[in-house]
């Protein structure tokens, strides 16, 4: 799941070109899924480095485009020393038994500026269906039509009991929210 390949229209900048298929590649070191949930007054935030990608994005038919990412839950880390343990233990992430997370659209529509990704999100070997709202842009320092590297970002939450990650239920909140950005660079 390393190339990912966009199918390029109109949506980024003014062209007069028809849509053509792209390869991308993954800049892993680059994206990132942040997460944020309450915990008492504070809030605690992390991070689960982003394995794998594919996307297929065509901006003329948003129907056409499928999102897969493949997230490391292993690695995952907390803001707080004592949550980045706790996170992966058997009662929340339990990446013991289970160190992959993963998110695969089964619907693309349009949303003002961006669209809504319909999707299955597999926590603890459970899949529920999830919404998530995306948004692409050129990268910070490429000129107005330039499309050799962009990012995709997908912003939604999550009920973590729906997925079975109970654990410190009275402390910590049932919402968490969550936001997964892909940058990708044009394949050589």
């Amino acid at each position: 799941m390393r190339t990912l390949v966009l199918c390029v229209g109109l949506a980024l900048a003014p062209a007069p070109v028809q849509a053509v298929p792209l390869a991308y590649d993954l800049q892993r070191d680059a994206s990132t899924v942040a997460f944020a949930t309450d915990f008492g007054g504070q809030t605690i935030t992390g991070a689960i480095p982003l394995d794998a990608a594919d996307l297929v994005i065509d901006f003329d038919r948003l129907s056409n485009c499928k999102i897969a990412v493949r997230l490391n839950a292993a690695r995952a880390d907390a803001s707080f020393p004592f949550a980045a343990q706790a996170l992966k233990g058997p009662t929340v992430l339990d990446t013991a038994a289970h160190p992959q997370m993963t998110f695969v659209s089964t619907s693309v529509s349009p949303k003002g500026k961006g669209a809504r990704v319909k999707g299955n999100l597999t926590i603890r070997g459970v899949t529920r269906p999830v919404t998530m709202e995306a948004q692409i842009r050129r990268q910070k320092g490429t000129e107005s039509g330039d499309r050799s590297r962009l990012t995709v970002q997908l912003t939604g939450a999550v009920k973590r009991s729906d997925f079975g990650a109970t654990g410190y239920s009275d402390m910590v909140s049932d919402v968490v929210r969550i936001t997964i950005t892909a940058r990708i660079a044009r394949a050589d």
